[in-house]
């Protein structure tokens, strides 16, 4: 099994984020995507114990996960768990993830399933909702988080996302599930709790929710008429 972490300028966090993990899960394997940081992300990433991959330029999320998921693809990894770099993912989740897997191809860790208090408000609230109605409709099953980053894929996802994984704002999460779902692949959910950031300060601001409104809106439509 194989812990993948994008990691943007997370030099605050990621230290702790792969010890904890590694403490965790000791028999799994870490690897961290450097996505062109400019700060000792890479170095700290592997003074704590991860494989790390370096970008010569950021990329976004989907260009370190493609590559984190080729990665798995030609170590024959059966399984790739992404977890992001700030420490809001809980690693104790990942069995939770892992035991999914068994009925599914891509498991994602929702937030609003049910456990936990993480909540969202306004537009980028409303955004989700829409998000979440429309997946479920084409997974055929209930999902409430569809833009979470927290997820687990077997070998035959991690196949298709080694070799197709979108670069384009949030297509690492909303295109990534509508390409998956029109082809077969069986996604579920698990319920999870998140937590707040290790370090960092998270951007929020009504202009800023409107344009993620706008954006999701984007990215769906074209997800949903690409072949």
């Amino acid at each position: 099994m194989l812990i993948v972490i994008p990691a943007l300028n997370e030099a605050g966090s990621i230290g702790d984020v792969v010890r904890e993990v590694r403490g965790e899960l000791p028999t799994v394997d870490v690897l961290v995507v450097d996505d062109g940081s400019t700060d000792d992300t890479a170095r700290l990433a592997a003074a704590a114990g991860a494989i790390v991959a370096r970008l010569p330029y950021n990329l976004g999320v989907g260009g370190a996960m493609r590559l984190g998921y080729r990665y798995g693809y030609e170590h024959d990894y059966d399984v790739v768990i992404q977890v992001d770099a700030d420490g809001q993912h809980d690693p104790r989740y990942v069995p939770k993830l892992v035991d999914a897997l068994s009925e599914a191809d891509l498991v994602i860790g929702a937030r609003f399933a049910g456990e936990g208090d993480y909540t969202v408000a306004g537009p980028r609230r409303w955004a989700m909702a829409m998000l979440s109605w429309v997946l479920s409709l084409l997974a055929h099953t209930r999902l409430t988080d569809t833009t979470s980053g927290f997820r687990a894929a077997n070998r035959s996802a991690i196949e298709m996302f080694a070799f197709w994984y979108p670069v384009e704002y949030l297509g690492d999460t909303i295109e990534t599930l509508v390409h998956a779902c029109r082809r077969g692949y069986r996604v579920r959910q698990v319920p999870v709790a998140m937590r707040k950031r290790m370090a960092g300060t998270p951007s929020h601001s009504p202009v800023k929710a409107m344009i993620y409104l706008g954006r999701a809106f984007a990215v769906l439509t074209l997800a949903m008429i690409r072949r």
